[in-house]
């Protein structure tokens, strides 16, 4: 009598690099927008330079440069991590604190207290 084998498939043990990527690039981008909302409250020259279209204001510099930092730190941090498995909690409990700190530099509440006369 022959007997039936049955086996699990293996668990493939994938790096965890490109997730902590995506996560501490997502506060980076949402830390930079916070930083230049407020600091396009605090001076009229940084208003003037993040004008990019007139009709929409130095809100289309703010949201250019905010992306263009998350796509920027997204590349560099998985081109690192894409074969590492960093650990996560840590880069997690960053990534919050970015976002938390960037969502607060967006409430007008803050920023205006940095208003130029």
């Amino acid at each position: 009598m022959s007997e039936i084998v049955t086996t699990q498939p293996e668990e493939i043990e994938r790096p965890t690099g490109p997730v902590a990527a995506a996560a501490l690039s997502t506060g980076i981008g949402a830390v930079v927008l916070g930083f230049l909302t407020t600091l396009n409250e605090a001076s009229t020259a940084v208003h003037d330079f993040l004008e990019f279209d007139e009709d929409v204001g130095p809100l289309s510099g703010k949201t250019i440069i905010a992306v263009a930092a998350y796509i920027v730190s997204w590349a560099v941090l998985y081109g690192v991590w894409r074969r590492r498995s960093p650990a996560l909690r840590p880069l997690l409990v960053l990534a919050a604190l970015l976002v938390a700190l960037g969502i607060l530099g967006t409430f007008p509440t803050f920023f205006q207290a940095f208003v130029s006369e």
